[in-house]
């Protein structure tokens, strides 16, 4: 049960290094192994970190067998095929969202896992969070009443140029799959599975969403009203409103520290619940749990939830004109 899971990274982008951050205030997990492109970039990476075995291809990592788990932190679109890989090499998997760019992809690389019975997890980081976690603990005590409702927004201003990721369709560029997911899930982890969703959005010159807004209706008759954009800050709040009153996540709600729950009598509080280090470690330390217990899945957010989310990013896309070459297969 006290077994170190050794961790390899795939990829050396910038939440690469937010989950090698992460990891060395994670129990129970070492970072052992990071692959690149480039012998260059994975060294330079692995200076940095301090990991001692540094591959210059991904193949490589997955072949390494000194590690337990790989943590894919490419763009979207190479979710599918680094999975495959790793997969068919053995490895356990935490997958950065969106978990892929299309439901086809993501069934797939569930089906091989389970084939394989190999652990797999998409990275909802937020839905690890301690304050995130207090949240759902006290919207499923009744203290709000039924809940019936989430409104959620997700916006930053980006001047980043057409080839970024955030706005090349190759790279799976867009609001919805970068921001958006993060209230599409968070709205389905609070109210229940979504039956269906209602979007509009803006088109940048690239042909990806710039901004989108989007209704969703849960199977228990609940709503949520989301917003995401590349091109507005927005104030990044989350609120679960019931009968007897609301919990909001304050802002920064995909991280936050700071809830607000306030109520029909007319009682306010504020709690701040910190976090764990940058907040990598909570979502490393359920793959840790996951591992060391058996599991092939994580109960808090479970592979069939990740591919009907992914599903729910299809028909809103569809709705929005945002189509990747991943969807013509």
């Amino acid at each position: 049960m006290d077994k170190v899971i050794r961790w390899g990274i795939l990829g050396t982008g910038k939440i690469a290094k937010a989950m090698a951050e992460g990891l060395r205030d994670t129990p129970g997990a070492e970072l052992v192994a990071v692959a690149s492109r480039t012998a260059e970039s994975a060294q330079q990476f692995g200076a940095a970190y301090g990991i001692p075995r540094c591959h210059a291809t991904y193949q490589a990592l997955a072949d390494d067998p000194g590690v337990d788990v790989i943590y894919i932190a490419t763009p979207h679109p190479m979710h599918y095929e680094n999975a495959i890989m790793c997969l068919n090499a053995g490895k356990a998997l935490l997958v950065e969202k969106s978990f892929t760019v299309n439901r086809r992809e993501a069934e797939e690389i569930v089906a091989l896992a389970r084939a394989k019975k190999l652990f797999m997890m998409e990275a909802m980081w937020s839905r690890f969070m301690p304050a995130i976690v207090e949240a759902k603990r006290i919207v499923d005590s009744g203290e709000i009443g039924k809940p019936a409702s989430v409104t959620a927004d997700f916006g930053f201003a980006s001047d980043a140029g057409p080839e970024h990721r955030l706005f090349n369709p190759e790279l799976g560029g867009g609001s919805l799959l970068d921001l958006g997911i993060y209230p599409l899930s968070l709205s389905a982890f609070f109210l229940g599975p979504v039956v269906s969703a209602q979007a509009q959005g803006e088109l940048g010159a690239t042909g990806v969403d710039v901004q989108a807004s989007f209704t969703l209706k849960h199977e228990s008759g609940a709503v949520s009203s989301c917003l995401s954009s590349l091109r507005a800050r927005t104030p990044c709040e989350l609120t679960i409103s019931g009968d007897k009153g609301y919990v909001r996540l304050n802002s920064r709600f995909h991280y936050t520290n700071s809830l607000t729950v306030e109520l029909a009598d007319g009682s306010k509080t504020e709690l701040h619940i910190p976090r764990s280090g940058n907040g990598y470690p909570h979502e490393a330390a359920e793959v840790v749990r996951c591992l060391r217990a058996g599991l092939l899945e994580s109960p808090v957010m479970p592979l069939d939830e990740s591919i009907a989310l992914m599903g729910i990013l299809d028909t809103m896309r569809a709705q929005i004109g945002v189509r990747y070459s991943a969807d013509a297969v």
